[in-house]
């Protein structure tokens, strides 16, 4: 049977972390952050004010109605701090490792029946359900990035995961007016699967100079109606996810398709990670992005 879910807690307060716990807060239901890092909770508290100030200004959301909400976000700096949620989200780094870590630390503080989510983009819900004292009440919730303004979220059952958690995270989704498509457990799901190579396939065409940074771009907007061009998508997402994933792929699968490109690497490499460290396919340092190749 589906549970209610009352508390939601999420590990990890980055980009997608705060975006989760503002979607939640808004749907009225009340919020725990927690992170590793003390200062990345405030950023994320003023990130989320910052997000709803400009939902506000375009009549998207009230006044009363971003008080109300952030009443219902609140901080907690350990895993304890959790104890009493329905339901407990990972939106850590996509590194299975860290996650795996997370889970087998974050159990013991959680009350029997909590289910246990990941928000990963790419990694088996199998293989990080069996980290957990409760492969049954785990399961993948994938939140699309930015995750207030995107209506999609895919849910990824393990071969474990109970009927019970499924509806109960259905219905759960649903509250925050999220659309939901159904993933099998497999490498990447289903938009990461499509998206990521697509990406890495603009980036090999710019590392064979087929084409420049701006001209690839340019051809996919105007050329086939995306709203971003892929290397800009690559810069937003960051090339060091976008590398983590097709690494899932590539080992996943065992396909030559879903070769990272070596440019890929070469970025990740240098540090260049797109646009939270300034510089990717674009500099972002001046007042307009400039394309670095």
């Amino acid at each position: 049977m589906a549970q209610v879910i009352r508390k939601v807690g999420i590990v990890g307060a980055g980009q997608m972390g705060n975006g989760i716990a503002q979607v939640c807060a808004i749907a009225g239901i009340p919020v725990v952050l927690n992170d590793v890092a003390p200062d990345r909770l405030k950023e994320a508290l003023a990130t989320i004010n910052g997000n709803m100030a400009r939902e506000i200004s375009r009549q998207r959301l009230t006044e009363e109605d971003k008080q109300a909400a952030l009443k219902r976000i609140s901080t907690v700096d350990s895993y304890d701090g959790l104890s009493d949620c329905d339901i407990v989200i990972e939106a850590a780094t996509e590194k299975e490792d860290v996650k795996r870590k997370i889970f087998t630390a974050l159990c013991p503080s959680l009350k029997p029946d909590a289910i246990v989510a990941s928000n990963t983009s790419s990694i088996s819900i199998t293989r990080l359900a069996a980290s957990t004292d409760r492969p049954e009440k785990f399961i993948g919730i994938h939140f699309m990035n930015p995750v207030p303004r995107m209506e999609l979220v895919e849910l990824i059952r393990g071969i474990a995961t109970a009927d019970s958690t499924f509806e109960t995270s259905k219905a759960f989704v649903s509250k925050l007016g999220k659309t939901i498509a159904v993933a099998e457990d497999f490498p990447a799901f289903i938009v990461n699967r499509i998206l990521l190579p697509m990406i890495n396939e603009a980036i090999y065409t710019l590392y064979e100079g087929v084409g420049n940074v701006e001209g690839i771009d340019t051809a996919m907007k105007l050329g086939a109606h995306h709203p971003m061009g892929p290397l800009e998508l690559a810069d937003f997402i960051g090339l060091d996810t976008c590398l983590s994933v097709m690494q899932v792929l590539h080992e996943g699968l065992a396909d030559s398709k879903y070769r990272p490109c070596p440019l890929l690497v070469k970025y990740v490499e240098a540090g260049w990670l797109g646009k939270k460290t300034q510089r990717g396919f674009y500099d972002y340092r001046g007042p307009k992005p400039v394309p670095t190749r």
